[in-house]
């Protein structure tokens, strides 16, 4: 079946070329599957596909401490692959094995690259710590001196008519949604921008796990060349990245934060994270609300805090709650944010195994080693949160990465 893909579903080949190979190797039927590979890499070097394998034979050559091929292959991703999910992550190991390999320079360039070409990502802030600007690592976020500035005004949105802008830009929400919603009526498509739109209502309606999921979901966008030239054109304005990374609830983020002395931006992180600022949002096992606080768990911490009458989908009650255990697992590993919230995901027990199994030494290498798929992507994404955070809100921010 896959290989009739490429006469009834062409634009497919590359996702039925890494499917064969994958089925072959599982086979047994090695050569076969490396001829595969090699057709992958030499008809469509540019796809998602390609640049999954380039990183996974990267990291075959890094983990057999052949630091040079495993640059040489993820190389290839930041020239063919630069747009795919894996770009980022490929260009900041470049980095790190130019290090291992006294490469200084090399390794500078790389950082820089990351830093430049996906300033959005968590390897992004890896790459500005590599670089030593002074924004945080893992064992100095809890006390960096960050203050958070939201916008006071809202930014013109990208379409509606100029009706539908200046109720916007007034804050009249139910005349201006209105308003767009019989502009747009009842097209089978909407535009990006009025996609971007949507996600920013949905949010003004309290929809927040689904105004964000709209944004997010732009990306998905990119099979057809002229919405990708939109949302390139538009993930380029700063609307658009505050209309990913809200600051919901920031008058009781930033108190119980201070409360604990922990960072705000990583507090607000992890919340995104957890629960898409959704204060009623229940989990399948129970984890409840904003900070996705299971019910045991918010027995045992409510007399700790003198917390009698309690409600886990109240904001106030959730983030009093969920900043006090979060301030409890980083005192737990002495102020360090990378296992606080490794253990805030998968637990003190399992972080506890991986810090004997593993060396700490690397927190870059740490990361990789946990062999809890979930909790590495976890970690990613709440620092990764962290990173657009703090580029958003602490005005400071962009002076201490020139």
């Amino acid at each position: 079946y896959l290989d009739r893909v490429d006469k009834r579903f062409p634009e497919e080949m590359p996702k039925a070329l890494s499917q064969k190979a994958t089925i072959l190797t599982v086979m047994g039927r090695f050569p076969e599957a490396t001829q595969v590979r090699n057709q992958l890499l030499q008809d469509f070097p540019n796809s998602d596909e390609a640049a999954n394998y380039r990183w996974q034979v990267a990291q075959q050559f890094a983990k057999a401490n052949d630091f040079v091929s495993a640059w040489q292959w993820a190389q290839q991703i930041s020239v063919n692959n630069s747009d795919s999910d894996v770009a980022p992550k490929a260009g900041f190991w470049v980095g790190k094995w130019a290090e291992k390999l006294g490469q200084t320079q090399e390794a500078q360039k790389a950082y820089q690259y990351v830093l430049e070409r996906h300033p959005h990502s968590y390897y992004a802030w890896r790459s500005a710590v590599r670089l030593g600007k002074d924004v945080g690592d893992f064992t100095t976020i809890r006390s960096l001196p960050l203050k958070v500035e939201t916008p006071t005004v809202r930014s013109i949105p990208p379409a509606g008519s100029n009706m539908f802008k200046e109720l916007f830009l007034l804050g009249e929400n139910q005349e201006a949604i209105d308003l767009f919603r019989g502009e747009v009526g009842n097209k089978q498509e909407i535009t990006v921008s009025e996609q971007f739109i949507e996600g920013l209502i949905q949010q003004i309606q309290g929809k927040n796990l689904q105004g964000i999921n709209t944004i997010w979901s732009l990306r998905n966008r990119r099979d057809n060349p002229e919405d990708y030239r939109e949302w390139q054109i538009l993930r380029n304005s700063p609307e658009y990245w505050y209309g990913l990374f809200p600051f919901h609830y920031e008058d009781l983020i930033v108190k119980w934060s201070t409360e604990r002395k922990l960072n705000p931006f990583l507090v607000v992180s992890l919340i995104r994270q957890e629960s898409r600022f959704e204060k009623e949002i229940k989990s399948p096992v129970g984890a409840t609300g904003l900070m996705q606080i299971m019910p045991d768990t918010g027995k045992w911490i409510a007399p700790q805090i003198n917390l009698k009458d309690y409600s886990l989908t109240d904001p106030n009650d959730n983030i009093k709650m969920g900043t006090w255990y979060l301030n409890y697992t980083h005192e737990t590993y002495n102020g360090n944010s990378l296992l606080a919230v490794a253990s805030y995901n998968a637990g003190p027990g399992n972080v506890a195994n991986w810090v004997k199994r593993y060396d700490l030494t690397d927190f870059d290498e740490f990361v990789e080693n946990i062999p809890f798929p979930e909790t590495k992507g976890y970690i990613e994404t709440v620092f990764g949160n962290y990173w657009n955070y703090v580029e958003l809100y602490d005005p400071q921010i962009q002076e201490k990465i020139d």
